[in-house]
Formats: structure tokens, C-alpha cells, sequence
């Protein structure tokens, strides 16, 4: 009777398996915990995960965009665990190594982060060296000459590849040059940097800077007391990010055009068509999402579709909407042989008049729609990705309701609506068009 019993528990294998659409899902976001250390400096955490690790991140508003000289945010962020006054670069990335940790560094338009990732149980022997570098990085001459020698030689590199100088024209015509996110690296500004330049950004920015923090993964139940002691004294001050919202006239440009030749004898065109556009807070965004996705969003597109699968004209063509915090972009990126760059523009012009002159079926919306559900389920997978999209949000100054109201943007949004929103959006007048070979 007992055997009789199991093998009625088994599964029926000659019965697939119910399929759900992702649309159908009723997703929820984790909720942080929030705490103050006594500087004022705020701290949100995921306590969550099977495993004993998590993931600290402090964001300072050090990014490109506070800098006057160019360079200096990213040298400073590049350059902070390159020793300190009691350890050299050696003698710190020995240390993380040893306790089987990862200490990184990254620097973005607005913000500056540097990241541990760790064993939760090595984290009270790693913070105090992380405060050694907020509060005592030296920035050595040797190592800033290094940094300049190895940044010239992979810029001279890169100069070379269409790819990466169509990235950095782009943007220089979309923002404008001076602009934070249209400015590039010319070789002459590595020339003029100084450390004086970098210890002064340093104490502005970093030491007496603003600052959040991120904390995620399998968490102590005394982390806030570990973080405060550490930097609760610092001379921080505390960061609560704003919402940006910009007034955004949708007017034609005229479709300015422009080809650069990078590379005499190159066989292949990076090509980039863009257009300015408002930051997620406009009430157009969160649908748009959807209808760029539809269009070059994923592998399953439009221009995938039509442009590598049918044409063959390239490996890959993707489109999206830049994220960044004051304002955005909505760009389509390929590379594409030489000889084929003006018929691959010529068929993503085409893509976007199907999409202002038709409707789109609701099987393709649909694949769409569970595509983008599914794609949030998957980052909300473990106690780093729902952090990040925490992060995400809170710099951006919003809370979990955006991430409410976009669900049911993906899955209210009606083809009628995706046929309106490419009429005001998708004409070849409003896009610059760069041809880099």
C-alpha cells in the first residue's frame, strides 16, 4: 500500500505542465529596511539570501557632473584604494584578496561607488579599511602617472574602433560637448591632471561629501551597529536624492546627419540614430518602454527581426532609452558592413512608419509584455538585484511605486496606445543620424 501511495504522488509525465503568461504574475517588490547613522547618513537594507554574503555599496554624489576639469572625478574614484598613508595599493588589494573579497570603484555621471563584496562574516574586518580609504587616501604621484600612461595607451586603442568613437559623438551632439553627458576624453586632459586637482576633489566630494548607502545579502542583526561605528562619526553629510523632472517640447530637428570617416580602409560602420528625450519621470516613459522594446528592445524585436534576420546586414541592432538622471536619450545602436550602413538606416526609418502606421497584433504584444515581466522577475531574483533596483529608484527619487505603476503600464498598455505614442515620438525629423566607419 505504501509503494501504491508514492507512485500515485508522482508526477504524470505523459501531461505537460499548465503555461502562464508572465503577465499573469502578481509581482511584489521587497521592502527595505531603513536606518540613520548618527552623521545623518541614511542606509537602506535587504536582509535576505541563502547564502553568507552580501554586498555594500557607498554612492557619493561625486560624479562626472560635479567636476570642473575633466577627468578628475573618474582619476580621484579610479585612484582611491591606490594607497593610503599607511598602505600602499599592494598592501590594500591583499587584504580584500586574502579574506576572499572584491573591492571596486566606479564612477557615473552623477554618482561615485565604491562596492564590497564579501563573506558576512569578514565584514567587520573590512570596514575599517574601507574608512582608511575614505578618510586617508593618498594618492601617490607614481601611481597617478601609471593611471595616466595606461589610460592614454587604451584611448589611443580605442580611437581606433568606430564602435567607441560613434558612442562618444553621439553623445557630444545629443547633450552637447560641454555638457556632462556629451563631454569625452581628449589626450591633452591627462596631460594638465594633477594630483592637487584629485586630493582636493577628494576632500570636497568624498571625504566631507554626500552620501547613501547600499546593504544586501545575508546581514547580521547587529550591521547598523557595524556601519555606524565606522562611519557614523565620518564628516558626511547626509544625500536625499531629488526627483529631476525637466520640461520636454518634442519638436523635429530635422534629422541632422553626419559620416565619419575613422578608418580609411575599414569594412564596417558603427551607426547611431538618437534623439533627445525627457528622464523616467515623464508620464510617456514607462509606456515607451514597452513600444522600444517592441521596436529594438530585445532579441525579438523589430529591428532583429527585419534587419538581421531577413537582411543580414549585422550580428546584432539593438534600441533604448538611456537612463540617465536629469535627462535621457532614445538610441539605436549597431555595427553593420560598410556597404550596407545607409540600407540598414533605411530599414529602421521603415520599422518606425509600421509602427506609426499600424497596428500592432496582439500575439507580438503579448510576447512583448511576458518579455518584460519576465525580464523583472529576474531581477528581483536574490537580495543584490532587488537592492539594485532600490538604488535605482531612491537616486532617482522615487519609491516603490514607480515599480507598481510600470507592471501595470507593461500590462495595460493597449496597441492603440503604442500606435499613438510612435505618431509623437518616432519620426525620422526628431533623431540625429551618425555614421562612424
Amino acid at each position: 500500500m505504501e509503494l501504491i501511495g508514492i507512485q500515485m504522488n508522482m508526477l504524470n509525465r505523459t501531461i505537460a505542465p499548465e503555461i502562464k503568461n508572465a503577465v499573469d504574475f502578481d509581482l511584489h517588490l521587497k521592502p527595505y529596511e531603513k536606518f540613520t547613522l548618527d552623521n545623518g547618513v541614511e542606509v537602506y537594507t535587504i536582509n535576505a539570501g541563502v547564502e553568507e554574503v552580501l554586498q555594500l555599496e557607498l554612492v557619493f554624489a561625486a560624479g562626472n557632473s560635479y567636476e570642473t576639469q575633466n577627468l578628475v572625478a573618474a582619476t580621484t574614484n579610479h585612484l582611491l584604494k591606490n594607497g593610503t598613508s599607511t598602505k600602499t595599493a599592494f598592501d590594500i588589494n591583499e587584504h580584500f584578496e586574502f579574506y576572499g573579497s572584491y573591492l571596486n570603484r566606479t564612477c557615473a555621471n552623477e554618482t561615485a561607488t565604491i562596492s564590497l563584496h564579501t563573506l558576512s562574516k569578514n565584514l567587520p574586518i573590512l570596514l575599517p579599511v574601507i574608512t582608511e580609504i575614505l578618510t586617508d587616501a593618498s594618492f601617490p604621484e607614481e601611481e597617478l602617472n601609471i593611471f595616466k600612461q595606461n589610460s592614454k595607451q587604451k584611448l589611443s586603442v580605442n580611437l581606433k574602433k568606430c564602435d567607441f568613437v560613434a558612442n562618444r559623438l553621439i553623445d557630444a551632439q545629443l547633450y552637447g560637448e560641454n555638457h556632462p553627458y556629451g563631454k569625452y576624453t581628449h589626450m591633452e586632459d591627462f596631460d594638465v591632471l594633477t594630483r592637487d586637482a584629485l586630493v582636493k576633489y577628494y576632500d570636497d566630494f568624498y571625504r566631507h561629501g554626500k552620501c547613501i548607502i547600499f546593504v544586501a545579502g545575508k546581514l547580521s542583526k547587529n550591521i547598523f551597529e557595524q556601519l555606524n561605528e565606522q562611519f557614523g562619526k565620518l564628516p558626511f553629510t547626509a544625500w536625499n536624492p531629488q526627483k529631476v523632472v525637466r520640461p520636454f517640447e518634442n519638436t523635429s530637428i530635422d534629422n541632422p546627419k553626419s559620416e565619419i570617416i575613422n578608418d580609411k580602409e575599414g569594412v564596417q560602420g558603427a551607426i547611431r540614430i538618437a534623439r533627445n528625450f525627457p528622464n523616467r519621470h515623464h508620464p510617456d516613459f514607462q509606456k515607451l518602454q514597452v513600444l522600444n522594446n517592441l521596436f529594438g528592445g530585445f532579441f525579438g524585436s523589430r529591428l532583429m527581426d527585419n534587419i538581421r534576420e531577413d537582411k543580414g546586414y549585422t550580428y546584432g541592432i539593438h534600441s533604448y532609452l538611456q537612463n540617465h538622471v536629469e535627462q535621457s536619450a532614445w538610441m539605436i545602436s549597431t555595427e553593420a558592413g560598410r556597404d550596407v550602413c545607409a540600407p540598414t538606416i533605411k530599414e529602421v526609418y521603415y520599422e518606425m512608419e509600421q509602427l506609426r502606421n499600424e497596428l500592432v497584433e496582439e500575439d507580438e504584444l503579448l510576447l512583448v509584455k511576458n518579455f518584460m515581466i519576465g525580464s523583472i522577475l529576474g531581477d528581483l531574483d536574490g537580495p543584490f538585484q532587488i537592492i539594485g533596483r532600490w538604488k535605482n529608484y531612491i537616486l532617482n527619487g522615487t519609491d516603490d511605486s514607480y515599480f507598481y505603476s510600470a507592471i501595470q503600464s507593461i500590462k495595460s498598455v493597449t496597441a492603440e496606445e503604442l500606435k499613438e505614442l510612435a505618431n509623437k515620438y518616432l519620426h525620422p525629423g526628431y533623431f540625429h543620424e551618425l555614421v562612424v566607419i
